[in-house]
C-alpha cells in the first residue's frame, strides 16, 4: 500500500478522494501552474523547508504528500495535536538512520505546527540545518506570530488559498462521478440544489463538504432512497449531530456541563468537566476560549479580574503547551467558579445592541460631537460641551445619548461582588448629574 492507497470502504471519502497528482489539485494554481513553486519539481529535486499557511480543508496536507511523491522523498507525518515527545523522538531517530543509509532526507510533515510551543519547535532546528529532514509544516495561523523566527527563517512560507464555491463544485462533482474511490457506483442521484447545499455547507472546506456528501449518501442507501434532496441532506446532517449527542463523550454536552457548573459556582464539577475534556483530547485553547467567554458572560464586573485571569490562562497555555499549560487552564476554571456572578454586562450589551439595530443611526448630541473644523464649529458641533475633569467628582449634567434614547438605562449592576460598589457609585453620580445619563 503506497502513500495514497486505502482499502475500499475503510477510509472516509475525503481521504479516498485526495488528489494523486499536482494536476488534480483544485484552487491552488498559483502554487502549481505557470511556474509556481511546486510545479516544476521532479524526482530527486532538492526542496526547501516549507510552511503551508491556509484555512482548514484547503489542501495543505495533500500538497505535502504530493511534494513527497513528486521528489521521491521519504514521508513521515504527525500532528502537533495528537503526537507527543515519544513519537517525535522516534521519527527523528528514523530520519537520522535513513540519512546515514541512503543519503536522502526525510520529508517531515507537521500538521498544525502552530500548536507546538517555542521550545518544541526549536527541537527541529538541528535536523533542518544538517539536512536530516525537510520540514513541511501546516498551519491555519499566521506563521509570523506562531512559528519561531529561527525556524521561519529557514523555511519558505507558501499561502494556500481558501477554496471558493466553484472549487468545491469541482471536488464534489468528482466524488459523485468517481466509481473507484468516490460515490459513482452508489446508485444514488443528487438534486442540483442539494449539491449546492453541500457546497454552502462546506464553506471553503473540502473535507467538510465531502463528509456531508458521504453521510447523506449513506443515509439514502440505508433508507433505500434513489435520490438526495436538500431536505434529505439537512436531515442527514441533523441525524449526525443527534447521534453525536448520544455518544456520552461528545463535545457539546461536556462543554455545556462545564459552563453551567461554573455559572452555578461549583468548582469541583467545573474542574472535573475541564479534566474530562482535556483527557479526551479536546484542544486546550478551545477550553480556554470558553472560560474567557464565561468570564464576560457570567461574572462580568462582579469580578473584573475574572476576564484577566481567563485570558492569562490562555496565554500561559500558548506559552507552555501541554501538559504544563493545562494547569493554568484548571486554575482559571476554579477561579471563575468561585468568583461572584453577574450577567448584568451581558444583558446590557444585548439590550444596547438590539436598540442600536432597531433604532438605526440616531444622531449624536451636538454637545459631544468632535468639532475638528471651522465648519463643524459653525454648525454647532461641540457647542456647550462641559469638560468632566473641571467639574466636582468629574461629573457633568449633559446629554450623552441621542434624543430618542435620553434617560434609557442598559446597565443595571447587581449587588454581588464589585458591582455592589459600582451600583452605589452610579447612584451617587446620577444624583450629582440630576438624573442625566
Amino acid at each position: 500500500m503506497d502513500l495514497f492507497e486505502t482499502r475500499a470502504g475503510k477510509a472516509p471519502l475525503a481521504e479516498r478522494m485526495r488528489p494523486r497528482r499536482f494536476d488534480d489539485v483544485v484552487g491552488q494554481d498559483h502554487l502549481i501552474q505557470g511556474g509556481g513553486p511546486l510545479g516544476s519539481l521532479g524526482p530527486r529535486s532538492e526542496i526547501p523547508s516549507i510552511i503551508f499557511w491556509g484555512p482548514p480543508g484547503a489542501g495543505k496536507t495533500t500538497l505535502a504528500r504530493l511534494l513527497s511523491q513528486a521528489t521521491d522523498t521519504p514521508f513521515a507525518a504527525y500532528s502537533a495535536v495528537t503526537s507527543g515527545i515519544k513519537e517525535i523522538r522516534e521519527t527523528m531517530s528514523q530520519a537520522r538512520e535513513r540519512k546515514r543509509a541512503t543519503g536522502r532526507p526525510t520529508l517531515l510533515f507537521v500538521d498544525e505546527i502552530h500548536r507546538f510551543n517555542r521550545a518544541q519547535q526549536d527541537a527541529f532546528l538541528p535536523l533542518v540545518e544538517d539536512g536530516t529532514v525537510v520540514l513541511v509544516g501546516a498551519t491555519t495561523e499566521n506563521p509570523s506570530f506562531e512559528v519561531n523566527s529561527a525556524l521561519l527563517s529557514r523555511a519558505r512560507v507558501l499561502v494556500v488559498n481558501p477554496l471558493g464555491p466553484d472549487d468545491l463544485r469541482v471536488i464534489v462533482g468528482r466524488a459523485l462521478a468517481d466509481k473507484e474511490r468516490g460515490l459513482g457506483d452508489s446508485g444514488i442521484a443528487w438534486d442540483e440544489d442539494a449539491i449546492e447545499a453541500v457546497v454552502r455547507h462546506g464553506d471553503g472546506d473540502a473535507r467538510r463538504a465531502l463528509n456531508a456528501l458521504e453521510l447523506a449518501t449513506e443515509v439514502a442507501t440505508r433508507e433505500k432512497q434513489k435520490r438526495v434532496t436538500v431536505a434529505d441532506l439537512e436531515r442527514a446532517l441533523t441525524y449526525q449531530h443527534l447521534r453525536y449527542d448520544k455518544s456520552g463523550e461528545e463535545h457539546f454536552n461536556i462543554i455545556s456541563a462545564m459552563h453551567k457548573s461554573l455559572r452555578d459556582s461549583d468548582p469541583d464539577a467545573t474542574l472535573y468537566w475541564v479534566a474530562r475534556m482535556l483527557a479526551a483530547g479536546e484542544d486546550p485553547l478551545y477550553v480556554a476560549r470558553r472560560l474567557v467567554r464565561a468570564a464576560s458572560e457570567d461574572i462580568g464586573l462582579a469580578d473584573p479580574q475574572a476576564l484577566v485571569v481567563a485570558q492569562a490562562a490562555a496565554d500561559a497555555y500558548h506559552f507552555l503547551g501541554s501538559p504544563e499549560g493545562e494547569l493554568a487552564i484548571a486554575e482559571a476554571a476554579v477561579y471563575l467558579a468561585v468568583a461572584p456572578k453577574s450577567n448584568a454586562v451581558y444583558k446590557a450589551y444585548g439590550e444596547a445592541r438590539t436598540t442600536a439595530e432597531e433604532k438605526g443611526s440616531l444622531p449624536v448630541p451636538m454637545a459631544i460631537r468632535n468639532a475638528v473644523t471651522g465648519l463643524m464649529r459653525h454648525l454647532g458641533y461641540g457647542k456647550g460641551y462641559r469638560y468632566a475633569h473641571a467639574e466636582p467628582e468629574a461629573q457633568v449634567a449633559q446629554q450623552h445619548l441621542p434624543d430618542e434614547l435620553e434617560g434609557t438605562t442598559f446597565y443595571r449592576p447587581t449587588d454581588r461582588g464589585l458591582e455592589k460598589e459600582i451600583a452605589e457609585r452610579l447612584a451617587r453620580w446620577r444624583k450629582i448629574r440630576g438624573g442625566k445619563q
